[in-house]
């Protein structure tokens, strides 16, 4: 990845001609740079040609989009370092020099494939450009800069693929990051100014970090929404080993270490003692090796619980939250950990071992529970221990466990089963309000399932 400034600054309102029915804006020199603006060349860039079909394009000096022969460009960004929120997003690309132009520059899509690569991809096997459309550039003209709006789609860090096509015959050819000076940038601009307060927002799954791209998705998502995050365990797979920690959580969810509160999950504990996950989180995770803590969030009492050791009534977790809760002063309250009492997934069982926890809780009149383990998402309505819907004390229950890893099956489904997906990957979010919450998940790019209410506290 390449993180720089632009070139010599101009002032917009100096060169920007819009291209008419277009979201296009012409450009002749570079975007000003602020202290809140970083560009951003691309990792991959490349195009793809019906007529030639094997063919792979990656190495060129140019991208670009036709309908005689059909050539589709494909680019792809890795956003870092970002923060704040962006408040403006515009993908910058330079017609090649000694080129006439054309009568249309392209129709620019998102893409929710962010691992194709650059020196495989041919027409036989491009990746489907199957995002929200972003903009058009109209006509275009040789050696000029054209500028894109695509903050719909950018929210921070994170990976991010556009793909580019044409229903011209006319092409446009657009230099690519082999071009030096002259590749294509993405430009973001941060909003410095902070946030208004409000309500505290904790957001989090579990099952999350492997060698596949879901985490990195779900990552993406965390890059547009504050608060503190949460994981309910099997932080990294498959083995909670520090080089895994080192090769899939750090690059992904690790940029949100200072503000994440994790919980432990088996497979962090496949290394003896999960010392990785305890190196690598040190005192995020609370005191070292215990696996159990508790935090405030406005009027909420935050509890993260341990599923991998010893929960049984009067083992010295369950003491040890028993006293937690008792000396709290909070209304409401909210716990998670990794193994849930309650799920409709047939590739794990319901976990009885965690009943004393979820008694603890109920006894002290907790609200909500998060539960990872399973690789679903499923909600359930309000219960008490027996697992009976109980609408004045029972609580709200989640397996939120859809953070990248492989998706699971459900079997039978369980009674108080409320809302459940299998296919889509997101994230948990939870706004905290006083003596009320909401809830939502959130899909990652190019899934849609979602769902989402309030509850009160007790």
């Amino acid at each position: 990845m390449d993180i720089r400034f632009p070139r010599p600054p101009v002032t917009l309102g100096a060169v920007a001609v819009l291209v008419a029915a277009t979201a296009g804006v012409v450009l002749t020199g570079s975007v000003a740079a602020s202290a809140a603006s970083v560009t951003f060349t691309p990792v991959a860039d490349t195009y793809v040609q019906n007529d030639t079909a094997s063919t792979n394009y990656g190495t060129s000096t140019q991208v670009v989009v036709d309908n005689s022969p059909v050539r589709r460009t494909f680019l792809r960004f890795t956003v870092s370092g970002v923060s704040g929120t962006v408040s403006s997003a515009k993908l910058r690309l330079r017609t090649i020099s000694g080129n006439s132009g054309s009568d249309a520059g392209g129709t620019f899509r998102r893409m929710s494939n962010t691992t194709w690569s650059e020196t495989g991809t041919t027409w036989n096997n491009q990746p489907t450009i199957d995002g929200a459309t972003l903009g058009t550039i109209g006509a275009v003209s040789g050696n000029t800069w054209y500028e894109l709006d695509v903050t719909s789609a950018v929210t921070g860090n994170g990976t991010y693929s556009f793909g580019a096509t044409s229903a011209s015959g006319d092409g446009a050819y657009y230099d690519t990051r082999e071009s030096g000076a002259d590749a294509p940038q993405l430009v973001i601009t941060t909003d410095s100014t902070p946030p208004p307060s409000g309500d505290p927002v904790l957001v989090g799954v579990g099952d999350i970090a492997n060698s596949a791209s879901g985490d990195t998705a779900t990552a993406a998502l965390l890059d547009g929404i504050s608060g503190t995050v949460f994981t309910t365990g099997d932080n990294v797979y498959p083995n909670g080993t520090a080089s895994e920690f080192a090769s899939y959580y750090a690059p992904t969810w690790g940029r949100h270490l200072a503000r994440t509160r994790p919980s432990p999950g088996n497979h962090d504990y496949n290394t003896s003692g999960a010392t990785g996950y305890y190196n690598y989180f040190g005192t995020q995770a609370g005191p070292s090796g215990r696996g159990y803590y508790s935090y405030d969030l406005g009027n909420w009492h935050v509890v993260s619980l341990n599923s991998n050791i010893s929960m049984s009534a009067g083992s010295t977790q369950e003491q040890w939250l028993r006293a937690d809760l008792a000396a709290s002063s909070k209304p409401c309250t909210l716990a998670y950990w990794h193994h849930p009492l309650y799920t409709s997934s047939s590739n794990h069982a319901p976990s009885t071992s965690t009943r004393p926890l979820y008694q603890a809780l109920y006894d002290y009149n907790a609200d909500v529970v998060v539960w990872g383990h399973n690789h679903v998402y499923e909600r359930f309505g309000p219960m008490n221990p027996a697992g009976a819907s109980d609408s004045s004390r029972g609580m709200r229950s989640f397996v939120a466990g859809m953070g990248g890893a492989d998706h699971y099956n459900f079997g039978t489904i369980q009674p108080n089963s409320e809302a459940r997906n299998n296919s889509a990957f997101g994230v948990l979010k939870f706004t905290l309000h006083a003596n009320t919450y909401d809830w939502q998940f959130v899909p990652v790019a190019g899934q849609t399932y979602n769902d989402s209410g309030t509850g009160n506290c007790h």
